[in-house]
């Protein structure tokens, strides 16, 4: 059966085609994933490159509540913002994450957690509208009027969000939160969200929300939307 179907000449047309097709993805996905690493690597400091730096803000990606509270993921997130913060790079943290239902909030706890660790609420900026890597640094540019800031996230997230970043205008460096480890299935979806990203980046479309401009220099309290004891 199998070598009828090959001696069809339409089957064996489209088996080369789609065998091209997947070649040309897999070097398409290669290529651009090590183009990605390779342009953001000198823009990733250490605790001790942010002593020496100026920071608009510095911006913590939100990574998912578990029954209300920081997944660990998030909570390394935020530890580690804490950490930029106390070096003195920026009085100002943005937190930029999914808030697009009211059962569900990650700014708010995002911005509890700060607060807790002694972090002025109005130091503290919530992005409701950060429903993903891009459209956190494309609200960062256009609603905060962020020009130069430092993101927080895992490393292996961390490529695409300054790429992101940068490619949008913003003069943005990474430092990474990396205490725990985690599974190899982040980096494979990682790998093909670089990709994703690295042609939104080309087209630039608007995200899912902008909204009026709240300025990263003002006061974090415009982004409350509810009140604080």
């Amino acid at each position: 059966m199998l070598k009828k179907l090959l001696k069809n000449k339409t089957v064996k047309s489209i088996i080369i085609a789609v065998l091209c097709v997947c070649f040309l993805g897999g070097v398409a996905l290669i290529g651009i994933n090590a183009y990605m690493i390779s342009y953001v690597n000198d823009y990733i400091l250490t605790v001790d490159d942010l002593k020496n730096e100026n920071f608009d803000c510095i911006m913590v990606l939100g990574a998912g509540l578990w029954d209300g509270e920081p997944s660990p993921m998030l909570q390394e997130r935020l530890d580690f913002g804490l950490i930029a913060y106390e070096t003195g790079c920026s009085d100002k943290l943005l937190m930029s994450g999914d808030h697009g239902r009211e059962e569900y909030d990650e700014v708010n706890k995002m911005k509890d957690v700060a607060i807790e660790k002694g972090v002025l609420a109005d130091n503290i900026f919530m992005d409701h509208a950060g429903f993903s890597t891009y459209e956190s640094m494309y609200r960062a540019r256009d609603v905060f009027q962020v020009e130069k800031m430092v993101i927080v996230t895992q490393e292996y997230h961390l490529y695409r969000a300054v790429y992101n970043a940068r490619k949008l205008g913003i003069d943005a460096y990474g430092f990474a939160a990396d205490r725990l480890d985690y599974p190899i299935y982040n980096d494979i979806r990682e790998a093909l969200a670089r990709v994703k990203d690295f042609f939104y980046c080309v087209v630039q479309p608007e995200p899912t929300y902008l909204g009026d401009v709240i300025s990263i220099h003002a006061s974090g309290s415009l982004t409350d939307d509810k009140e604080r004891l």
